[in-house]
């Protein structure tokens, strides 16, 4: 009897991470909340092109949630929103004036003026 081998191939994260966005989750799970597991990407209806973003702390895994394992902490993308994120870069950027997150989305087909929402 021959043994039959198969082979399987990793599936990439549905966002790419830069590693600056690496390191504000590892901040960020620094000092969270002692139920935090990890950080979570989702996407709500808000603002003026429809969606927004949104990074918040996250308690417990929901079972259609992407998980994606950073050194610093565990990052998940919503379920729901997966679809409106794939091949996105995450990055985290910090200048004189302002912080934050900062998404380069190829799904995005508008946004509003002031970069807070986008649409698909």
């Amino acid at each position: 009897m021959t043994e039959t081998k198969t082979k399987t191939r990793e599936i990439p994260a549905a966002i790419i991470l830069t590693p600056a966005a690496e390191q504000r989750i590892a901040d960020l799970m620094a000092k969270a909340p002692d139920d935090a597991i990890g950080v979570k990407l989702s996407t709500p209806r808000r603002g003026c092109s429809g969606l927004a973003y949104s990074v918040d702390y996250v308690s417990e895994e929901v079972p259609f949630d992407e998980k994606i394992v950073t050194p610093g902490g565990t990052f998940y993308v919503d379920g729901g929103s997966v679809l409106y994120l794939i091949g996105s870069t995450m990055d985290w950027v910090e200048d004189d004036f302002t912080a934050g997150f900062v998404f380069e989305n190829p799904n995005a087909k508008g946004a509003c003026g002031c970069g807070e929402s986008f649409t698909v």
